[in-house]
């Protein structure tokens, strides 16, 4: 049995985690054979399957196990791209293993949970989701068990009773006793229930459904082929080799696998750069984002209070020191202090340090706030551990954004004494008298109002202060207070968030901070890092309008007073929303969503997790964020930094446009060689097919693939964040890129066709060839146009993708081989070609090049 106040030593935490194993339930993986029966729903597959069969059957023996062995290649290739995303998925969910606080060697320490194990002694508090099931020992809880029950409301919890993994503490805060871990919990036994299922974003079920519609086209255009080839009186087997190659040239065999690697490898480099994306809808959604509604503490700021300046006694004293060195001195008047003259300093570094629930000792574990109360007493020379043993604590009231204050009280010797600390204004609101050099005196009015002056003078200097009381009693603990003084800290940005935030402006993406802090602060921080607020100017405001809302930054009891249609008139306008609380988040997301902006909102609280839900992204804290707050969001932020979303949006950016490049790209190519085949069939009947079915599905699978995964994998473009979001919804195949596809298909198409008209009659098989190696120089060329759909080729650069140039490359050894290793010749159907033929091909593929940079140009502003 485990010591309550020790814990587990790490020696028996071992050998229980080697007895009882992980504490994780029997997770569901999708089994390799699954993956592989899951690549016979893609559409093209079974058009492949369609298209060798009718190979068979017009005793196309050789084209049949070709096509049988290219759609064996196709059918492999998505398995293995499919089982590398299932893994780099699981990958990631490592990334993000939740952590637990727990008592191991006498120490509070955090260790992953899935180390927990039977007999540890965990200390839980507000927003952890419970990881065993455990008898509490001490505190008083109410859980949200609605994961096991299915009733929302939230059950109270005391010593001696059980509490379960899988629920949340949405109140209070207990030391716990594990009793079962894994599947041995009574969630374990209900496993099942909580398996996640990864759904199809709408953008994947776009492109499945594109792919769909090509294969439509095809079935379209092969039965108007086969009708017309009737009416002529052509041969089936003719008419059924040239269905064969319209169906074939039709479909986009490297689509679904180009989308699968790009989103799968999009997804890493974003966690590379520390933003973990748990669903895929938040790649598609963040590149459409308008409004980023971010919090203050820990994400524009480093989250590493540091206590600067303290008022007590009339004076106000400095604190030098960083973080969370324990180093520092105390001056008055610029000149150090001997802290043992000051009796009233003393009894507020006490008071901070006893009402505070921090541990800075080998392992700093706490919130930030208190990590800085603890950390001044220390440079004081006075340590929480040292304290608590002359200052027993029997009692807490926990600190709740509603009560904004928190309270403890201890028993020294026989005397009962409490500690207070919250708000100025609200501790000040409960005090009744103030002590000065020792002496308690009664507060009046007019030192009240002092107070309140100094308050606004360290608030407006960026600090963030709290009020420090105490009172000796054991009853009505919070009232008639004795007030001690203030605790200015401060919070200083990060420096990369000035850049970040300028980088926002460029993009069209409007920021809006959301803070707990009063007005005073969060417009010093929000001024430190051009967050500019202006004088609001709105003549179209009512006269309460005019009243609440005088400046871009609103507080969370004038937005209160505001209904719906009010705050969307003004929500646009505003910078700043201080002294919130976290349940005003959702109407803030609501207001914004109204106004039609793609909203992405960062949280950490139980609280908050309604408003990640409802935002279009939802951004958890991945240090300081709850179990809840991780969990109901889409992207989940490693370092809990402002500058990590604007990469995330820069990213899924990226991401959307590579989407964009390659499926123009690859529909451009599909779109040439249907058109070149009915070219071919309108204007010369079916026995002089430009290309043969092989030939097309050679190109398709081997010549299209690489260059498409290329740009699918491409960097980001220059101006990325330097243009306007693109709508959320909005079709990949919008009017400028069907136009601009149409154009240089049919342009490939027609070029194609003269080359191959140009020798059909003198030898139709050197025709087909030359017409293959066209088509193959094309590709040579062309996909570095594709590079931007906007910019040059020149602006967009044509080294800079060296996976694009790899695979232009190899695209063009493949090809080579295939027309000059003679048995394969023989099966594809092509000749040899001198150098002085190449000249030909290449010229019209560079002459190609051309046409899709004009083309771009002259489309550029359709939409």
């Amino acid at each position: 049995m485990s010591n309550v106040e020790k814990g587990l030593s790490e020696k028996e935490a071992i050998k229980r985690l080697e007895k009882y194993g992980y504490n994780e339930l029997e997770e569901k993986k999708t089994s390799s054979l699954k993956i592989l029966f899951r690549q016979f729903t893609n559409f093209i597959v079974w058009v492949l399957i369609g298209a060798a069969v009718i190979s068979l059957f017009i005793d196309e023996i050789i084209n049949f196990f070709v096509i049988v062995a290219i759609t064996c290649f196709i059918i492999f290739l998505g398995f293995i791209q499919e089982y590398k995303a299932e893994k780099a998925i699981h990958a990631l969910k490592e990334i993000i293993m939740p952590e637990t606080t727990a008592i191991r060697d006498g120490r509070i320490r955090k260790i992953p949970t899935r180390e927990v194990v039977p007999e540890d002694i965990l200390i839980l508090e507000v927003g952890d989701k419970i990881p065993a099931d455990a008898k509490v020992l001490e505190g008083s809880l109410k859980v949200d068990e609605s994961a096991l029950t299915g009733e929302s409301k939230a059950v109270k919890k005391s010593e001696g009773e059980l509490i379960f993994a899988g629920t949340t503490i949405v109140y209070g805060k207990c030391k716990a006793l594990v009793t079962a871990t894994g599947m041995r919990t009574k969630i374990g036994e209900i496993a099942g229930i909580i398996q996640e299922v990864e759904k199809k974003t709408p953008l994947q079920i776009k492109i499945e459904q594109l792919a769909k519609k090509l294969a439509v086209v095809a079935f379209i255009a092969c039965t108007t082929v086969f009708a017309i080839g009737t009416l002529k009186g052509a041969p089936v087997t003719e008419i059924l080799v040239v269905a064969l190659a319209l169906a074939v040239a039709s479909v986009p065999e490297g689509l679904p696998l180009t989308l699968t690697l790009t989103l799968s490898l999009g997804m890493h480099r974003m966690a590379r750069h520390k933003a973990i994306v748990r669903k895929m809808l938040g790649v598609e959604a963040l590149g459409s984002v308008t409004v980023i509604c971010t919090d203050k503490t820990g994400t524009i700021t480093k989250n590493e209070m540091t206590v600067e300046k303290i008022f007590v006694n009339d004076k106000i004293f400095n604190v030098t020191g960083i973080g969370y060195e324990l180093n520092g001195e105390f001056l008055f008047n610029g000149k150090k202090i001997d802290i043992n003259d000051e009796e009233d300093l003393i009894l507020l570094l006490k008071a901070a340090v006893l009402c505070n629930n921090a541990s800075i000792g080998k392992e700093v574990i706490g919130d930030p706030t208190e990590i800085a109360l603890a950390v001044a007493a220390a440079k004081a020379d006075l340590w929480k551990d040292n304290l608590e043993k002359e200052y027993r604590r029997v009692k807490e009231i926990i600190f709740t954004p509603e009560r904004k204050m928190m309270t403890t009280l201890h028993e020294k010797n026989s005397e009962r004494i409490a500690f207070i600390k919250g708000a100025p204004e609200v501790v000040l609101q409960r005090c009744r008298y103030v002590q000065k050099n020792g002496k308690i005196l009664k507060l009046e009015k007019e030192e009240m109002e002092r107070i309140l002056d100094v308050n606004k003078n360290l608030s407006n200097s960026a600090l963030r202060v709290l009020g420090i009381a105490y009172k000796t009693a054991s009853e009505d603990i919070e009232e008639d207070l004795i007030f001690l003084g203030l605790a200015g800290m401060i919070d200083p940005p990060r420096e990369e968030v000035k850049d970040a935030i300028a980088a926002c402006r460029n993009a069209g993406i409007k920021v809006a901070m959301i803070t707990g802090d009063n007005p005073q602060t969060a417009r010093a921080v929000a001024e430190k890092v051009n967050l500019t607020v202006n004088k609001f100017e709105n003549d179209k405001l009512n006269d309460k309008l005019r009243r609440i809302v005088k400046d871009e930054i609103i507080t969370g009891s004038e937005l209160d007073e505001l209904n719906d249609e009010e705050l969307e008139s003004v929500v646009e306008d505003i910078v700043i929303y201080a002294r919130t609380m976290p349940e005003q988040k959702l109407k803030i997301v609501r207001a914004l969503k109204n106004k039609g902006h793609v909203v992405a909102m960062t949280g950490d609280g139980v609280n908050d997790a309604p408003a990640l839900k409802k935002a279009d992204v939802g951004i958890a804290m991945g240090v300081k964020g709850t179990d809840v707050a991780k969990e109901t969001s889409d992207m989940i932020l490693q370092d809990d930094n402002f500058a990590t979303i604007v990469e995330a949006v820069r990213q899924g950016r990226t991401i959307y446009d590579n989407i964009e490049k390659f499926t123009c790209y690859l529909i451009s190519r599909n779109f040439t060689e249907v058109i070149l085949i009915l070219l071919g069939i309108v204007l010369l009947g079916f026995e002089f097919l430009p290309l043969l079915a092989l030939q097309i599905l050679f190109i398709n699978t081997f010549d299209e693939i690489m260059p498409s995964i290329g740009l699918g994998l491409d960097s980001p473009g220059k101006g990325i964040m330097t243009r306007q979001p693109r709508k959320l919804g909005e079709k990949i195949l919008k009017k400028r890129n069907l136009v601009l596809i149409v154009c240089v298909a049919v342009f490939m198409a027609t070029a194609s066709f003269f080359v191959f008209l140009s020798n059909a009659t003198i030898n139709i098989e050197k025709a087909r060839t030359l017409t293959f190696a066209t088509i193959i120089s094309m590709i040579l060329f062309v996909p570095f146009s594709f590079r931007s759909l906007d910019e040059s080729i020149i602006k967009a650069g044509i080294l800079t993708n060296r996976l694009l140039i790899v695979g232009v490359t190899c695209t063009f050894l493949l090809t080579l081989s295939v027309m000059y290793i003679p048995f394969l010749q023989k099966i594809f159907e092509l000749a040899t070609l001198s150098l002085k033929d190449w000249i030909i091909p290449l010229s019209v593929a560079l002459i190609t090049l051309f046409f899709v940079e004009f083309t771009k140009f002259m489309t550029k502003t359709m939409d």
